[in-house]
């Protein structure tokens, strides 16, 4: 941004953008991957059950109601390059990095290497109106996980063709897509923006006790005539919803 548009802002910086954007507060939604070097593996049994220990007193203590929810997943055996995922969903970025900062002080986050991290945010979708369903999560502006088993997480860009297109015609293609997504009711689906604030533009991150149904849900997308407007959507990441401490075990 140039000097010159800065000056042209407005002066009340806490003023929102859109009135709309009053009526709910927009969550902040962190999705954070760590991988465990090999050494944590050779050290004795007792000190990595106390290392486990310490690192999911951290987890707990920050699941506060109304301020962080934090979701822990096991992804060993799933992902050659990670080990578990952290899907926390807060109101502030700033909670999100003391949280991780405090993840890594302790004696296993210096075990700890972290090759994926996605930051995003809650917004109203602008295709959903009149498609809304029990369970769509961005058609109201905020999350509510489901609870489900498994989760599959990627970041997504759409072509810069798509965002050239005029709002009528990519109505019309959004409509293939949602009603092909009402086909599998057992997938709920989670989206997230992540325009300006980290490299890709959405992560999605599908909820479900069924993988073969999201497996299906996915193949038939391909077939859909929005699809050649996905500039990437990888890695995808497939992930088995635990306790922290059960995640920890997995670790080895």
């Amino acid at each position: 941004m140039s000097e010159a548009a800065v000056a042209e802002r407005p002066q009340d910086q806490n003023q929102p953008a859109h009135k709309e954007e009053k009526k709910v507060q927009r969550q902040t939604i962190g999705f954070t991957f760590f991988k465990v070097m090999p050494e944590w593996r050779r050290l004795p049994a007792s000190e990595r059950a106390e290392h486990k220990r310490l690192f999911a007193e951290v987890i707990k203590r920050w699941n506060q109601p109304g301020r962080l929810l934090s979701l822990s997943y096991s992804t060993v055996g799933l992902r050659g390059d990670c080990d578990m995922v952290l899907w926390r969903i807060c109101y502030s970025p700033d909670d999100l990095s003391q949280m991780t900062a405090e993840l890594m002080a302790t004696p296993l986050g210096g075990y700890l290497e972290t090759p994926y991290n996605y930051l995003s945010m809650t917004k109203r979708s602008q295709y959903l109106i009149g498609h809304e369903h029990e369970g769509q999560a961005d058609s109201r502006g905020f999350l509510r996980p489901g609870g489900q088993k498994y989760i599959f997480i990627y970041p997504f860009w759409k072509t810069r063709a798509w965002y050239l297109l005029p709002m009528e015609e990519r109505q019309r293609l959004m409509n293939e897509h949602i009603r092909v997504g009402h086909l599998y009711p057992r997938v709920k689906l989670n989206t997230t923006y992540s325009f300006g604030i980290d490299d890709q533009e959405f992560v999605v991150a599908f909820e479900t006790n069924f993988p073969e149904d999201f497996l299906d849900l996915v193949q038939q997308l391909r077939e859909t005539e929005i699809s050649p407007y996905t500039l990437k959507d990888t890695p995808i990441f497939t992930c088995i919803r635990m306790t922290p401490e059960e995640m920890l075990d997995r670790l080895g």
